[in-house]
């Protein structure tokens, strides 16, 4: 550390109080003062205690005997910006503050103490942190949702949009009821906001900045930092509304194991039968939903500091952050299938959630269990009120 930078650091801890116990070291003799001069007052002993801002001399490094200057004689005009000061904290010695133990637990610790995180050298926490960010999450955070974004490029201009085989023949069953649909798009607004929001504050300076400028990038990343933190408990909750919402349909059934071995008929002419949910969607409802769900929420309320009773310190915010972005690429990079699929990847697919309702053949087509489930009265095809007698499917 250059000397102006231990300076401006001594400022700071007089500022705020920090003080740690420094061993004695053994000073040198100072030359003989005049007779004329004053004494000057022997250094307190054991250690900085406190220290008053104002009595700290900013002169001091303007000594031409300053790089000379013993522990003891520097304790005498800059208190702190010693050799055993800062060998205590830079090993993450606690000292004193006068800020309460409960609203500022770490205020005493300049520079945590050394750890090593999965990925990153043996250093102080801090930077073990940065590290794992810099040289693990964004590289291959990025890589792999620009190889998702590809693969699904790629499949849509080799194969194209999954059209119907047959006729729509105007018939209509409900797939979603108004509820099932409210607490989709909830859920579905409140991801997009989190998912833009994430994705720009941990990749906007490689593709925005350079084209926005600092100032404007600066406020955009400062609006969309207010929108992740308001909408992520939005998304918890909806979440947990979806998962007690469609569990039921996404059970393990007949059929799951024998789709996922054909892998849905994607490449084929004909899709593998199914019911309401065929084993993709359990897999995004079971993996994404579900597990990753439940790790993106609860670190993200830790981020946002809204668990009660947890100490919020820098090592458990630098672990919840890796936590959340480690689960938070997953789960979009499963979702940008399924958002794929429900959007332009399949004929009817979105129309089912904007509506409601989907055409019979398209039902036949994509969900043959659970069409011939409606057709046998073991499903209702209408389970909504009113029903329109005109656009349900006769058992």
């Amino acid at each position: 550390m250059q000397r102006p930078s231990r300076f401006l650091a001594a400022l700071f801890l007089a500022a705020t109080g920090w003080s740690a116990t420094v061993s004695a070291q053994p000073a040198a003799t100072p030359a003989p003062a005049p007779a004329a001069a004053t004494a000057p007052a022997a250094a307190p002993a054991g250690g900085i205690q406190s220290a008053n801002i104002f009595e700290v001399k900013p002169e001091a490094s303007a000594d031409p005997k300053y790089a000379g200057q013993t522990n003891g004689e520097r304790a005498r005009v800059q208190p702190g910006n010693n050799a055993p000061m800062w060998r205590q904290v830079g090993s993450g010695v606690t000292g004193y503050s006068s800020l309460p133990k409960s609203e500022a637990p770490e205020a005493g610790n300049l520079i945590q103490p050394f750890v090593q995180y999965p990925g990153s050298l043996l250093t102080n926490a801090g930077e073990a942190w940065r590290q794992v960010r810099n040289n693990w999450l964004i590289p291959y955070g990025g890589a792999l949702l620009l190889i998702v974004v590809g693969a699904i490029a790629l499949f849509y201009f080799g194969k194209g949009r999954i059209n119907l085989h047959g006729a729509e023949t105007g018939r209509k069953i409900e797939r979603f009821t108004p509820f099932e649909r409210s607490a989709h798009w909830a859920n579905a607004i409140a991801f997009c906001i989190l998912a833009i929001s994430g994705i720009i504050m941990a990749f906007g300076k490689f593709f925005l900045l350079p084209v926005m400028g600092l100032t404007l990038f600066g406020w955009l990343t400062y609006l969309l930092k207010n929108m992740h933190n308001f909408a992520g408990p939005l998304f918890a909750v909806s979440l947990v509304i979806v998962f007690f919402t469609f569990v039921r349909d996404n059970m393990p059934s007949r059929g799951d194991i024998g789709w996922l071995l054909k892998g849905g008929g994607l490449l084929s002419d004909k899709e593998v039968p199914s019911h309401r949910f065929n084993a993709g969607e359990k897999l995004v409802f079971w993996g994404g939903v579900f597990f990753l769900g439940i790790i993106v929420v609860a670190s993200g309320l830790v981020l946002d500091k809204l668990i009660p009773g947890l100490i919020y310190v820098r090592d458990t915010m630098q672990v919840a952050h890796m936590v959340h972005a480690v689960a938070t690429v997953l789960m979009m990079a499963m979702f940008i299938g399924h958002i794929y699929i429900g959007t332009i990847g399949m004929q009817g697919a979105y129309e089912g959630m904007k509506t409601g309702y989907v055409d019979e053949t398209w039902a036949r087509e994509h969900h043959e269990y659970w069409y011939d489930d409606v057709k046998a009265g073991k499903i209702p095809a209408q389970r909504s009120e009113p029903a329109p007698p005109s656009q349900t499917v006769q058992a």
